[in-house]
């Protein structure tokens, strides 16, 4: 006879991985054990198994969880008939308040991906092509298709709005919601002040 589902199984493994990815960040992954998981969840090791094979399900799920929701939460605002200044806004807004809660998830991304077999890798990876993705769409419309004629160029901009984002996790983890929107507003109005210096320069 096939297992049955607890009604509480989602909650229980929603714990588990909320558990696990601060053990993960603050040990290091290579470093956890699932001993350690199961001791700072309260439950025994074996309770563990029952929902993951072993740490590298377990982390997966973690990322896999946070990324897909992450993406959906991004890719899916309403952006239509927007001037391209707004939707850099909105996404930066969007993205500075999913971030609230989620630092040990956000923090053990950067290590954690590399550390999978290629197959989940890739998994995750569609996560955040599709966010690089939008984010270049977004910039190339402000500098009127400019961008889009220097694709290094164009990704290097990309991959610095990002490292503003991150510096803001790593360095205000105590921001308020108030303190995430206006740091949006300055991304925003910094990245659309100075693609025109990166565009016209030598």
């Amino acid at each position: 006879m096939a297992r049955t589902i607890a009604k509480d199984h989602d909650q229980k493994r929603q714990s588990i991985l909320s558990v696990a990815a601060s053990v993960f960040a603050r040990e290091g992954i290579a470093r956890a054990s699932m001993n350690q998981v199961a001791k700072a969840a309260g439950i025994s090791k074996a309770n563990i198994y029952h929902y993951y094979d072993g740490k590298e399900a377990l982390l997966f799920d973690i990322l896999d969880t946070y990324l897909s929701e992450l993406n959906n939460r991004v890719t899916a605002l309403n952006l239509d008939d927007m001037p391209p200044a707004d939707r850099l806004h909105l996404v930066l807004r969007e993205y500075l308040l999913a971030y609230e809660g989620m630092d040990f998830e956000h923090k053990i991304q950067s290590e954690g991906v590399s550390l999978l077999p290629q197959n989940m890798q890739k998994v995750l990876k569609a996560y955040q092509k599709d966010m690089v993705a939008q984010m270049s769409a977004i910039l190339n419309a402000i500098s009127d298709g400019k961008l889009g004629d220097n694709q290094q160029l164009l990704r290097e901009v990309t991959m610095s709005v990002f490292g503003m984002l991150n510096w803001y996790y790593m360095w205000q983890p105590k921001a308020t919601r108030a303190d995430r929107e206006g740091y949006a507003r300055t991304i925003a109005r910094l990245t659309v002040a100075g693609l025109p210096g990166v565009q016209n320069a030598g």
